[in-house]
């Protein structure tokens, strides 16, 4: 029976497997997107919606648990100022998989796991970039 026994072993002892999501989980949060494999992407989606949860609880219980689990103050001090802000009126759901290819030596699907709203995407819509015209066809003219 498999009663009680939530989540992935990812093919890892206990205490490699936390190190690998807290690493993956400081990195989501500072760099905002990611590329994983599908399985710790999952995984690491329920880690990464809890912090942003704390964050944006605000207070400084909250700021001290995610410092127990997050591997940066830098990061943290991003999580509770800037990220939080983001997501104050979004009762969940925080991140988003996006599968983008397989890997070339063990052709294991990889994804990529983003912030739902991202920072360097409000930016790019707000500043009015041009967008990139489309490739000019097979070379023939008519």
């Amino acid at each position: 029976m498999r009663h009680r026994k939530k989540g992935r072993q990812l093919g890892r002892q206990t205490k490699h497997r936390w190190a690998l999501f807290r690493s993956l989980v400081t990195s989501l949060l500072d760099h905002e997107r990611i590329e994983t494999t599908e399985a710790k992407a999952k995984e690491v989606r329920g880690f990464t919606d809890r912090m942003i949860t704390l964050g944006k609880e605000g207070t400084l219980p909250a700021r001290r648990r995610a410092l127990t689990f997050l591997r940066s103050k830098a990061v943290v001090s991003k999580l509770f100022s800037d990220v939080a802000g983001r997501f104050k009126d979004r009762p969940g759901g925080y991140t988003r998989i996006v599968k983008t290819r397989r890997r070339v030596g063990d052709a294991a699907e990889l994804v990529a796991i983003e912030l739902v709203s991202r920072a360097d995407a409000s930016t790019s819509k707000k500043t009015g970039a041009p967008a990139v015209p489309p490739p000019s066809g097979s070379g023939k003219s008519a």
